[in-house]
């Protein structure tokens, strides 16, 4: 079994807190996990690539060939297409619809996310919507997380226990708003187009 991931976004939104989370999961269901990151700017608001491979087997390369993605995960809608050729022909694309308006040319979004739509295997997601009704806005990427977790290789059980050890040293309602949104995101992620 493998199974390769694609994250992205800009700085600021918790793209490799999303990779890291997957990651420890992986490890705990005694996968192989192998990053790899480019913080772009390495700035609030530049663009933030991570690579994240999975697999039952070691893992020699951190990076994904182009065409082998099985999901690229992303926070923000122009972030998402910058990366599709990276998604295998049955590969699923979950981005969030949310813009992150840091250039001053930003793409008109109803065509962006169109683009996305045309895509065979796509999830669009509100996520900022669904973290401020789980109780924490700076949630998104966890909602963005429990979206894509129906097509990764990871019990939900280790995902939930993933998130609560993550958020524990912020305090319980910190644990139950990351709890609430990676559920929220999950419900959500049922309808993914597959």
């Amino acid at each position: 079994m493998k199974f390769d991931i694609i994250f992205s976004g800009v700085g600021g939104q918790g793209v490799l807190s999303m990779a890291g989370l997957i990651g420890r999961g992986a490890i705990a269901e005694g996968l192989h996990a192998k990053q790899s990151e480019v913080h772009g700017m390495s700035q609030r608001g530049g663009a933030v690539v991570a690579h994240l491979r999975l697999s039952d087997r070691p893992v020699a390369s951190d990076l994904v060939p182009t065409g082998a993605g099985d999901l690229i995960l992303s926070m923000e809608p122009v972030e998402s297409l910058r990366y599709i050729s990276y998604l295998s022909p049955t590969g699923t694309l979950v981005s969030s619809t949310n813009p992150f308006e840091n250039i001053p040319n930003y793409p008109d979004l109803a065509g962006v996310l169109a683009k996305i739509r045309e895509l065979p295997h796509t999830l669009l997601v509100d996520a900022e919507l669904l973290a401020r009704e789980s109780g924490e806005l700076l949630a998104s990427n966890t909602v963005m997380v429990g979206a894509a977790s129906r097509l990764l290789p990871l019990k939900l059980e280790t995902l939930e226990q993933v998130v609560q050890q993550t958020f524990e040293r912020k305090g319980p309602r910190m644990v139950e708003a990351n709890l609430a949104a990676f559920r929220a995101g999950r419900k959500v992620g049922a309808t993914v187009q597959a």
